[in-house]
């Protein structure tokens, strides 16, 4: 196992005007399970290829126990990688094919047949080791191309959206037993995805890219519940975050968020960070979901509004309503659920209440560390009062 860190990483190639990768910072502890998460062309493949050595990096350095690597040959790097491919040899049977990179280092044969056996095992796929990759499905490849990196026993894995080629019940499955793995082995992870479900379940740390920077680094839960920008916040998350246009209030110092449903409104006060004001500005609310309740106890801001459309998902129900012209999902048990036209109390949660500025993205209201709430720096969020 080993500590994986970038310094400053860039990458960019010739004849292009920007860069693939700009300023990428992270460093992932010794055991961690980073996940690399972003829209497609963000730059996460790029970054985990300049991992691996497959691309040369154009500055910074990238470094495993301390070690700079960065100039090394992606075979004395000791990373292994999972392609999105799986990249098996169709000839090869599988015994072959997890054995293949063991006999290019020369391991004895006893040895060889030993690391198979275990990884067979530990991946359940003893029954196919003399099966060709034509004769597996989908899944047991992805399993044959996992178990190929895992008897290698190397000090980093990394593994390039390996679920994306499976239905959606076998990625479920493959995501359980790719975290399995990783608890048992408890080996330094770097994972690729553009799915948001896969980064809040695996991972220990996250990353969110976008346009070749990190937009914000943390582990899941901070990265849900303090997202740094608006990218962020609506990146992370299923259902997505609500955003809600606001027409702000002020009386004295105290700034007030008007939420308006057409046949009733309420008003948040908001506390911002000292220093910091709402004149001029166009923001846009942000809130969860699951954080808009039913009811009018508790002393909590509350409006009426009226059901526009009901989607039971079964564990849940999504309802949607129209805030300041804004379709707005409240999430709900499948017990509460309203028809359309029925009229509700809705609540909002004060201290899930975020604001963003409108033109830049930026989250409102944060205290900032070291002058950012990038992928360095930690946020605390707004109060409404």
């Amino acid at each position: 196992m080993a500590a994986l860190e970038l310094c400053n990483v860039r990458k960019s190639y010739p004849g292009s005007a920007n860069e693939t990768l700009k300023d990428i910072d992270l460093k992932i502890e010794d055991g961690e399970f980073l996940i690399l998460v972003g829209p497609s062309g963000c730059g996460k493949s790029t970054l985990m290829n300049c991992i691996a050595g497959l691309e040369d990096i154009s500055g910074g350095e990238i470094r495993v126990d301390g070690a700079d690597i960065s100039s090394a040959s992606p075979k004395d790097r000791d990373i292994a990688m999972v392609f999105q491919s799986y990249a098996l040899y169709p000839t090869m049977t599988v015994q072959e094919n997890i054995a293949f990179g063991l006999k290019m280092r020369k391991i004895p044969a006893a040895k060889i047949e030993e690391e198979v056996s275990r990884v067979a095992k530990l991946l359940q796929i003893e029954h196919l080791l003399g099966r060709k990759p034509s004769q597996l499905s989908g899944g047991q490849q992805q399993r044959v191309a996992m178990g190929r990196a895992l008897a290698r026993r190397p000090k980093i894995y990394l593994f390039d959206e390996p679920l994306s080629n499976l239905d959606a019940k076998l990625r479920v499955e493959m995501r359980t037993e790719i975290k399995l793995m990783h608890q048992r082995l408890k080996t330094t992870t770097v994972y690729v995805t553009h799915d948001q479900i896969e980064a809040m379940t695996l991972g220990d740390k996250v990353a969110v890219m976008k346009d070749g920077i990190v937009q914000q680094f943390g582990t899941p839960k901070e990265i849900y519940n303090n997202p740094a920008n608006l990218f962020v916040a609506s990146f992370i998350g299923s259902p997505p975050m609500n955003f809600i246009p606001l027409r702000l209030n002020k009386q004295g110092s105290t700034w007030r968020a008007v939420l308006d449903s057409g046949q009733d409104r309420c008003e948040l006060p908001l506390q911002l960070a000292e220093g910091e004001s709402l004149e001029g500005r166009e923001v846009i609310l942000g809130i969860r979901p699951e954080q808009i309740s039913l009811g009018t106890e508790g002393g909590l801001p509350a409006l009426r509004a009226e059901v526009q459309v009901v989607e039971p998902t079964g564990p849940d129900t999504m309802v949607f309503v129209e805030l300041n012209q804004t379709k707005v999902c409240v999430r709900l048990a499948p017990d509460s659920a309203p028809a359309p036209g029925v009229s509700l109390n809705l609540q909002f949660e004060p201290d899930k209440v975020l604001l963003f500025d409108a033109k830049t993205g930026e989250r409102l209201g944060v205290v900032r560390n070291n002058g950012s709430t990038g992928q360095n720096g930690t946020v605390t969020r707004l109060m409404a009062r």
